[in-house]
């Protein structure tokens, strides 16, 4: 070894080496997160990214659902000595939900919208950091750390926080239709090939077997929802109070139905629902509390309108197609009924109002 090695050697700075691995794994993580096209997938390099660089002791990612009536934030992701967890940030399970008020620190964060730091009764720390979009909280990142955590680190994990805000900001972007807010087309097709995947591979066979004999009622549904003579509307009031329109129809929907159901704006004048699994009763009492409310909402510019809704089961090895077209016949049936109702398929086919179609994937059970 040359004597130019050994002095490079000597001279060598531990804390400059280990800033600049640091350095490193910390490019490395924003690089994997930019790569990224999906909440799941963002949560879990988030959660990699936070356990690999600051070493806390726990950390969960809560995904935020705010209605008129409540808050509620749903665990997507965890990681403790416990164990990690990452579940579908798309499909909010109720298992791992919790109204915001039940948590006073999240809460508190809610109300500020700032990172909020809590001391425990051990010298602990627990950090909330809140996601903000258009002034609305969406997420919060929850984390819990030594008590000699240096600032550096703090704000270091601070804006790492903020970096996974903003590519959430521009996958929302992508996902969301610009004028109602709600996930758009592209983002549908996605997600019921997700719900039609979870009931085929996910459900116990046991369970399957029973709810075909008629033992559990509770399964998955889409709607199709058509404002009436939306066409009209544009004609004879101007684009501006359409999309005035279809905004407060949008408003109409979150406010009547379940955080984890899901809402799309389809294209048009045309809406998708895709309720989680629940009993045919209370589907039924879901789409008729919609239909009324908009019957009796004044829309600023026009007054009264009126929404058709035709709506399916999903089954068994279903596709996209399948289900749509399924809810488009009862829809299609309303439409030349009046409007201003609401319909199930598979009620119209036993009644003998419509005929069966059988999907491409294969056999439909009707009950």
């Amino acid at each position: 070894m040359n004597s130019l090695s050994v002095a490079g050697e000597l001279g060598a700075d531990p804390k400059a080496e280990a800033d600049s691995s640091a350095m490193l794994r910390l490019i490395g993580h924003v690089i994997r997160t930019s790569c990224q096209r999906d909440r799941t997938e963002i949560n879990t390099v988030l959660i990699e990214a936070l356990a690999d660089l600051f070493q806390p002791l726990a950390i969960a990612i809560f995904r935020v659902f705010t209605s008129r009536k409540q808050t509620v934030v749903f665990a997507c992701a965890e990681s403790s000595a416990q164990g990690r967890y990452v579940r579908n940030a798309y499909r909010p399970d109720t298992a791992y939900c919790r109204p915001i008020h039940t948590d006073a620190v999240l809460q508190r964060c809610q109300r500020q919208l700032n990172t909020v730091v809590e001391v425990l009764a051990d010298g602990r720390q627990r950090l909330v950091f809140p996601i903000t979009q258009a002034k609305h909280l969406i997420y919060l990142i929850d984390i819990t750390v030594a008590e000699n955590l240096a600032p550096d680190q703090r704000t270091l994990m601070m804006r790492l926080v903020e970096y996974f805000g903003h590519h959430i900001a521009l996958l929302d972007y992508g996902e969301t239709d610009t004028l109602t807010g709600l996930p758009n087309r592209k983002t549908f097709d996605k997600h019921l090939f997700e719900v039609l995947d979870h009931q085929v591979i996910d459900e116990p066979p046991c369970e399957r077997k029973r709810r075909r004999k008629g033992g559990n009622d509770s399964q998955h549904w889409l709607a199709v929802c058509d404002i009436d003579h939306f066409k009209r509307v544009n004609d004879e009031h101007g684009h501006l109070i359409g999309d005035e329109v279809l905004i407060m129809f949008a408003h109409l929907m979150r406010d009547n139905f379940r955080y984890q159901d899901q809402l799309f704006r389809f294209g048009g004048e045309e809406f998708v629902v895709v309720l989680q699994p629940t009993g045919e009763t209370v589907v039924r009492q879901a789409f008729e509390r919609l239909r009324l409310a908009v019957e009796r909402h004044v829309f600023t510019g026009i007054g009264h309108i009126t929404v058709s809704i035709g709506y399916s089961r999903l089954y068994d090895n279903d596709t996209a197609p399948d289900v749509i077209e399924r809810a488009d016949e009862a829809l299609y049936y309303i439409k030349q009924h009046g409007r201003n109702a609401v319909a199930c398929y598979e009620d119209l086919v036993n009644s003998g109002q419509l005929r069966v179609k059988v999907p491409r994937s294969g056999d439909i059970e009707l009950f």
